[in-house]
C-alpha cells in the first residue's frame, strides 16, 4: 500500500527521464490523469493514455525530450504531502524559476498551472513544481 501515490507518480516520471525511456507507467486515477493531462498542455509531457495491464488500470505517459536527447523536465518534485500539506491562497500562489517552471495548483476549479490560478484570482493546495 502506498501512502502517497502522487509522490509515486512523479518518482517514476523523474526516473524514466534519468534512464531517458520513451515512456513510463504508472497505476491509474482520476487525479494522476489530470495531472498528466496538465503537464501535457503546459508541453512538459508527450503524452498521457489509458491502458489495462494483467487485467488492471494503468497510465502511459510518454516522456518529451528536446534537441539531442536532452530531457525536457529537469525537476519535478512533490510540494505537498499528506504529512504536511503546502496550501497559498490567490495572491501568494508560487512562481516557480522566475515563471519558467511550472506549479500544479489543486484548486475548487480543478488542477491549474500556477499562471491560470493568479489569472482567475484562485488559491489551493501546491500539488508539485516543475522545470
Amino acid at each position: 500500500m502506498q501512502t502517497d501515490p502522487i509522490a509515486d507518480m512523479l518518482t517514476r516520471i523523474r526516473n524514466a527521464v534519468a534512464k531517458a525511456e520513451a515512456s513510463v507507467d504508472v497505476p491509474a486515477s482520476k487525479f494522476k490523469l489530470a495531472l498528466g493531462r496538465l503537464l501535457v498542455a503546459e508541453g512538459y509531457l508527450k503524452s498521457i493514455e489509458a491502458v489495462d495491464i494483467e487485467g488492471k488500470p494503468y497510465l502511459r505517459v510518454g516522456l518529451k525530450y528536446g534537441h539531442k536527447r536532452s530531457p525536457v523536465i529537469h525537476s519535478i518534485k512533490r510540494v505537498s504531502t499528506p504529512g504536511r500539506r503546502a496550501y497559498a491562497k490567490a495572491e501568494h500562489v508560487p512562481v516557480v524559476r522566475g515563471g519558467l517552471g511550472l506549479a500544479v495548483i489543486s484548486t475548487s476549479r480543478g488542477l491549474l498551472a500556477d499562471r491560470e490560478a493568479r489569472r482567475n484570482n484562485v488559491g489551493g493546495e501546491i500539488v508539485c513544481e516543475v522545470w
